[in-house]
């Protein structure tokens, strides 16, 4: 069998690592997005995917759009590549339309583009999603799992369709979410569980079952104001807010001159109303008076600085304050 991996995210990494483990499923090609400027300095930035699959030895594509003339027949010739020893990577181009090949299995996980027809009919496509659909279907199911309190997450392995994430299921298992779990502590253990589970559809082919209607959430992709710690909002969802984002994204808090303090860690100190709110310094600690409750930031990034202890950050405020 040959399998086409498509993903981008360091959370794609970690499951096409376990995948790429096995002999009998070890990916004939790996499709990921183009190289992208980022950080401060704009510089040109392969994807987490692109990376590992360098550091694997797995042939590499980085098309445009997966969806064009050319990245389809590069996926559609994979099983050729595969038997003929295909090079560590290869551009989009390369290698026949291998019309006689046979259908390749494609998996995808956060891949973070639409896949469109006819690719969408031209091979069984499998997707690796981390919730237990139909709860969080969509771009950030990590993230607002973690973001509402959800007692459990888990991992669910599907048939790609033109729905979001709302193809049938053929496999999921549950895990718990630990009330100090980060973005960082449970995409770690999904992507385990993810790997797993995987292996698992590929090898056993389980039969796959249509989602209830009952029961759909959509995980909206994080924007600019989930980000925002408002302190008219209950502390009890700014700390969850905090892990949420943890560390890959981060939430941040609107200082007094309108810039932004990024938060890297918090607790809850206080589930109470306490005082007016908005952020406070008190015995030398931080804190962010919300409405109810009282958040204390632990580990702060002031704006265009490196993460430190928000102790240390008070110290070099004029007179100490937020």
């Amino acid at each position: 069998m040959a399998i086409v991996f498509l993903g981008t995210s360091d959370f794609a990494a970690a499951v096409l690592t376990r995948l790429s483990e096995s002999l009998e499923f070890r990916p004939a090609l790996v499709v990921t997005r183009p190289d992208r400027p980022s950080g401060r300095g704009r510089r040109l930035t392969a994807p987490p995917v692109a990376v590992r699959a360098r550091e694997l030895g797995l042939a590499l594509a980085q098309p445009e759009s997966v969806n064009d003339a050319a990245a389809r027949r590069l996926i559609a010739g994979a099983a050729a590549h595969s038997e003929g020893g295909a090079p560590a990577e290869q551009p989009v181009g390369a290698g026949p339309a291998c019309a006689a090949a046979s259908r390749q299995t494609v998996v995808v996980c956060a891949f973070g583009a639409l896949i469109k027809e006819p690719l969408l009919s031209d091979h069984e496509i499998l997707n690796v999603h981390p919730s237990l659909l139909p709860r969080w279907r969509g771009a950030a199911p990590i993230e607002r799992a973690i973001m509402a309190g959800d007692a459990q997450s888990g991992v669910s392995i599907m048939r790609l369709t033109a729905g979001l994430d709302s193809g049938p299921v053929c496999l999921a298992e549950a895990e718990p979410v630990a009330a100090q779990d980060t973005y960082g502590s449970l995409a770690e253990r999904l992507a385990l569980l993810g790997g797993t589970l995987l292996l698992r559809a590929l090898t056993e082919s389980p039969p796959c079952v249509e989602q209830p209607e009952d029961g759909v959430t959509y995980a909206e992709k994080i924007a600019a104001a989930d980000r925002l710690l408002d302190p008219l909002r209950p502390a009890l969802e700014l700390e969850r807010l905090v892990r949420a984002l943890q560390p890959h994204i981060g939430a941040r808090v609107a200082l007094g001159d309108g810039s932004m303090l990024g938060v890297e860690r918090a607790t809850l100190v206080d589930p109470e109303p306490g005082s007016e709110h908005g952020l406070h310094v008190r015995d030398g600690r931080l804190l962010l008076a919300c409405r109810p409750g009282t958040l204390e930031l632990l580990t702060v990034q002031p704006p265009g600085g490196r993460p430190m202890e928000a102790s240390a950050y008070l110290r070099g405020r004029p007179g100490g304050r937020p």
